[in-house]
């Protein structure tokens, strides 16, 4: 699983996101193994097999095999509810495009809550797309 976190940002929501857009989203991006550009959304010929092609890594890793998913989580530091829209919209695009890597977005700076977070999702092969802000002070321990 590849953990990412996303470094502090603008408090900002409209300037966050486009520090985010700007500054993150292409490294982002450019972690993502070259074989899932083929199983994104879209047919073929699509920009993405073109980048496939151009591909600085000749022979990609192999599909997962029955069982074995693929992840990716982001962790974003905590902010207030103005910025929920537009972390929801990328990690739902970033899923949609780059399925089947199963890509999740976490908020928190809570590391116990954060790893709980990472081992649910890790048990949870349905979940993608999905942005999980995190509160260590909650509900308590799921059952």
């Amino acid at each position: 699983m590849a953990l990412l976190r996303v470094p502090p940002l603008p408090v900002g929501a409209l300037a966050a996101s486009a520090v985010f857009h700007a500054d993150v989203l292409p490294g982002v991006l450019s972690l993502i193994p070259p074989l899932l550009y083929r199983g994104g959304a879209g047919g073929g010929g699509s920009q993405a097999d073109a980048l496939l092609t151009d591909s600085p890594h000749p022979n990609p890793s192999p599909e997962p095999q029955a069982g074995e998913a693929q992840q990716m989580t982001l962790v974003f530091p905590p902010a207030d509810h103005t910025h929920r829209a537009w972390r929801l919209a990328v990690v739902q695009g970033l899923a949609r495009d780059h399925a089947p890597l199963r890509i999740n977005a976490l908020e928190s700076d809570d590391e116990p809550a954060i790893a709980a977070a990472l081992e649910y999702l890790a048990a949870a092969p349905g979940v993608t797309g999905q942005y999980l802000p995190l509160d260590a002070t909650g509900a308590g321990s799921a059952v």
